[in-house]
């Protein structure tokens, strides 16, 4: 017998997500993966799972879920007051659910993605050497009232862990964004990188997985096109109306705008967890902080 969570509920922009589907961007398909990484991978270390194993993605409004099986669970990232069966449960917490058990969620009380973890993780639709939920890919791009989504089975004779993790507040209330410079950084005038590193950004109501559209207007560039070329997550790109976009985790392979800045992997997460208009800053990564980035990179 196969084991499943029913969704009760949808939530909002609730969808199945790994690390992401790599190897095919060639191909003009995204990337895509969970769009805070860190808080993704957090939960799969609470349940001892590969670091890559699907979570479950909500974005601030969560669903309501019955586990048809026994399993253990985790919550990570965006706080939206979870509960089992009308009771509130610990955030960043590994919990064991029995069969028809009930998980659902309250008020918003922090960041705006939030994510599930199951022990063994979903067993759900594998295209492309990916889980990662996305229109034209897979089957769906998000979770809906009806579905039963397979999970790993669970041997509940097995010691459950007591994994808990507290995780810094910064994280969901950081008021700088690390970047780099992008590969059209050199267009900008001295009075457009010195409003870059210190005006206030306030995020605009167009932000979702695919990008985050900045509501302040950004003097504009005399060359305000490029040829059309490659964009992954986290590059900034500068509209010719004076508009700052910033590519997140759906985002597509090419472009046609200057690309004046690149977000860290770090503060993508970070910007995955504001809304509209939060404000933030670019703090521009010092040359050392980089090959600092580089040098742990090969080592892990």
């Amino acid at each position: 017998m196969d084991n499943n969570i029913l969704i009760l509920a949808e939530g909002m922009h609730s969808s199945i997500q790994d690390l992401g589907r790599k190897g095919y961007r060639s191909f003009g398909v995204p990337i895509s993966g969970a769009m805070d990484k860190y808080s993704a991978i957090l939960a799969n270390k609470l349940l001892n799972n590969e670091e890559n194993l699907p979570v479950l993605e909500m974005t601030m409004i969560g669903p309501k879920i019955m586990f048809e099986d026994h399993s253990l669970i985790v919550l990570t990232g965006a706080d939206i007051s979870p509960e089992i069966n009308g009771s509130p449960i610990k955030m960043n917490q590994v919990y064991e659910v029995k069969t028809s058990d009930v998980l659902s969620f309250g008020s918003l009380l922090s960041g705006v993605r939030s994510y599930l973890g199951v022990k063994g993780g979903f067993l759900t639709e594998n295209k492309l050497k990916s889980y990662s939920y996305y229109q034209g890919i897979t089957s769906q791009k998000s979770i809906q009232k009806g579905d039963r989504l397979k999970i790993a089975s669970y041997d509940n004779n097995l010691k459950m862990t007591s994994s808990k993790i507290k995780v810094k507040s910064s994280h969901f209330d950081v008021s700088k964004l690390e970047v780099t410079k992008g590969p059209e950084f050199n267009r900008l005038t001295k009075k457009h990188r010195e409003l870059l590193f210190s005006k206030r950004f306030k995020i605009g109501g167009m932000n979702n997985r695919m990008g985050y559209q900045i509501k302040n207007i950004f003097p504009k560039l005399k060359d305000a096109e490029i040829i059309t070329s490659t964009t992954i997550p986290g590059t900034v790109q500068l509209t010719p109306s004076g508009t700052l976009i910033i590519l997140m985790r759906d985002c597509p392979t090419t472009g046609g705008y200057p690309r004046i800045l690149q977000l860290t992997d770090i503060a993508i997460n970070q910007l995955a967890q504001k809304k509209e208009n939060d404000v933030f800053k670019f703090d521009l990564e010092s040359s050392f902080d980089f090959l600092g980035r580089l040098v742990s990179r090969f080592k892990e």
